[in-house]
């Protein structure tokens, strides 16, 4: 999807050093609380309107009921957004669900690094430089040991006796016959 460029003009005018973009107060940080937090609340409005087609007439109709603080981390850094909330607390939100604090992606990067053979002071480290996100050693240990026994696993696995190999090498010569040209392959 291409933004108009006087959207882009719009939202860089105030723009003067790096940090106005990614600083803790910069544009990507202001837009991603924006989006998630709209995206949150299209998806209640969806869950309500769900839960409206299919109303019982012992129960009363479920409503909007506020938000909740919560504090998300990214590769922005760190956001506090606004969760909506119902009254009958049963919409489950999808974008960023009940007791998740990062966003999906964010776990990959740790065990990308441990796979690296970093240690979890410095996957700390390499985390708070890179995203600005103070990661606990508990959290990367819980983590990366999540992975462990698929990858123990993954190593103890079983080896076929052989593995056939076949190597195929052609040469492919335009060739002109008659006016025509056609392709041969010489193997």
């Amino acid at each position: 999807m291409d933004f108009p460029p006087e959207l882009i003009d719009e939202l860089l005018k105030e723009y003067r050093k790096p940090e106005d973009l990614m600083g803790e107060n910069g544009i990507v940080k202001q837009l991603t609380k924006a989006l998630v937090e709209r995206c949150l609340n299209a998806e209640l409005d969806t869950h309500l309107a769900e839960e409206k087609a299919e109303l019982d007439e012992d129960r009363p109709g479920n409503r909007r009921n506020g938000t909740s603080k919560k504090r998300i981390k990214g590769e922005f850094g760190e956001a506090d957004i606004g969760v909506p909330r119902d009254r009958n607390s049963a919409f489950e939100p999808q974008l960023i669900a009940k007791g998740q604090t990062r966003f999906d992606g964010f776990d990959d990067k740790i065990v990308s690094l441990y796979a690296r053979r970093m240690s979890n002071r410095d996957i700390t480290d390499q985390l708070q430089d890179m995203y600005g996100v103070e990661v606990s050693a508990g959290l990367i240990s819980s983590v990366t040991e999540a992975v462990e026994a698929e990858r123990t696993e993954w190593q103890n696995r079983n080896l076929d006796g052989v593995y056939p190999i076949v190597y195929f090498d052609a040469i492919v010569v335009k060739v002109r016959h008659e006016g025509r040209v056609m392709n041969k392959a010489i193997t």
